[in-house]
Parts: structure tokens; C-alpha cells; sequence
């Protein structure tokens, strides 16, 4: 969600959708941690918080759309694994 640009995070939490403000506060600090994305805070009331994709993480974007492709096509064999394993 931060390939195209940065965005801040309510706007992130509204685009990606089924996800608690903790989790993606987490995912987001992991992601910062690792070098993936920056944070910049602006000095508003209340704060404003915006997430850009680096260097780093956009180096990593290709990789990642290749494996959602791949799981997506293999969606139907995945699902059907998981089917067994359950029964």
C-alpha cells in the first residue's frame, strides 16, 4: 500500500481493511525497525503520522508481487491441502 506513495495512517488502516489499529501499529514499527519503511510525524493537534516505503522496501516490492502472484495461482491447491489436513 506504500509502493505508490506514502500515506498516513488512518488512510493506510482504511485501504488495507480487516485489520485491529495494534496490529498494524506493530506491523508498521516492525517494518520501520527492519528498514522497510519510514515514519514521519508532523507537529499538529492531534499528531499526524505519515509511512513511506525506502529504498530498502521498494528493492523488495518486486520479489513480494511475484509470491502473491504464485499464491494466488496455486490458491485452489493450497486450499484443498489445508482441507485435508483439517478432515
Amino acid at each position: 500500500m506504500l509502493a505508490d506513495r506514502p500515506r498516513r495512517f488512518n488512510e493506510l488502516k482504511r485501504v488495507i481493511g480487516e485489520i485491529s489499529q495494534q496490529m498494524l501499529t506493530r506491523n508498521l514499527k516492525s517494518l520501520e525497525a527492519d528498514g522497510m519503511v519510514t515514519r514521519k510525524v508532523y507537529a499538529t493537534v492531534p499528531p499526524q503520522v505519515e509511512y513511506g516505503v525506502t529504498d530498502l522496501g521498494r528493492s523488495l516490492a518486486a520479489p513480494i508481487m511475484q509470491l502473491a502472484t504464485w499464491v494466488l495461482d496455486h490458491l485452489g491447491e493450497i486450499e484443498a491441502c489445508r482441507a485435508l489436513v483439517r478432515a
